[in-house]
């Protein structure tokens, strides 16, 4: 074997896939909150139910929540759909500053607003880092 140095086998990632990278890296964990979440709230399991009545909501929200919630993760991980992609972000905005409004509402200390701010943060990290063939679409127009 000669002294020749080998070029490095790894494959390095280039600056044109960070962005891509970070838009499913954010937008799995989301689409797996959703899912998660989703269902325990749909079918009002706990943790969700105690919290749901802590904060004064009845039970019957949490169905209507969770399926949703569900709803929006499918709806994010769907290829096209560019529309409706926007009002999935836009529910989930909904969602975690309802949450976030509804801790403080209720006086809840500070380590319960955690959850709910992460969450808005991917959301918006989401939204912000998605491919141009996820965020354009072309309105109808009436000729």
């Amino acid at each position: 074997m000669s002294g020749a140095v080998q070029p490095d086998s790894r494959k390095r990632i280039s600056s044109a896939q960070i962005p891509v990278i970070a838009y499913w890296t954010t937008t799995a964990v989301l689409a797996a909150e959703c899912f998660v979440g989703g269902v325990m709230g749909a079918l009002q399991l706990q943790p969700f139910k105690g919290l749901v009545t802590h904060l004064g909501y009845p039970l019957y929200f949490m169905t209507m929540l969770g399926v949703c919630y569900v709803s929006a993760g499918v709806v994010l991980l769907a290829p096209r759909l560019p529309r409706l992609k926007e009002w999935a972000y836009a529910g989930l905005m909904f969602i975690y500053t309802g949450a976030t409004a509804s801790h403080i509402w209720v006086g809840d200390d500070a380590r319960a607003l955690v959850g709910p701010l992460i969450f808005i943060g991917l959301t918006v990290a989401s939204w912000a880092l998605r491919p141009l063939a996820r965020r354009e679409f072309r309105p109808n127009t009436l000729r």
